[in-house]
């Protein structure tokens, strides 16, 4: 089974955290360990998603939340080939981050799902439908689920489990 990396957002994903779930449910998982989880920086962020996936040496899947999915969405674009798939949750703005968009607007060559929210305080649900659709991925809004994190009721998520699972199979 090819392993699965997990890509959190900005602060990481502590221990109640669903991403952290994920990790004790599914075997062959890798967290991403950012040099700084305080400060974005999307090239830096990217870059260690590119080296994480290299030293697997294998094809991997992504599972990625916040700014973390950005980090995945970059180094995918110069990954396509190790990739065998992403689900893409609460994609960070960019725009929030002052990054730039441009980079961002590629389809990405690999199968991936955004699941994204109405309610979600750190990106509009149109705007993560438009990356979804940028990216060419298929894409679920949950309703209101906030920045589906702790703190919106996130720690287990076995919703979040099941559309990692649709999207295993359908990839």
């Amino acid at each position: 089974m090819a392993k699965i990396l997990i890509v959190p957002g900005l602060r990481n994903s502590g221990p109640a955290h669903w991403q952290s779930w994920f990790e004790e449910q599914l075997p062959d998982t890798h967290r991403v360990e950012q040099a700084d989880w305080e400060r974005t920086c999307l090239s830096d962020w990217a870059n260690r998603v590119r080296q994480d996936i290299d030293a697997i040496g294998e094809p991997v899947w992504i599972v990625a939340h916040s700014f973390g999915c950005l980090a995945s969405v970059t180094a995918g674009f110069e990954r396509a080939g190790q990739i065998l798939g992403a689900l893409l949750v609460a994609p960070a703005d960019p725009n929030r981050f002052g990054e730039p968009v441009a980079l961002l607007e590629e389809k990405l060559a690999f199968p991936s799902l955004v699941v994204a929210s109405s309610n979600d305080p750190w990106v509009k649900g149109d705007v993560a439908q438009y990356w979804a659709g940028q990216w060419g991925s298929d894409y679920r809004n949950i309703g209101a689920a906030g920045h589906i994190n702790v703190d919106s009721g996130h720690g287990p998520w076995p919703q979040g489990l099941e559309f990692f699972a649709q999207l295993r199979a359908a990839a």
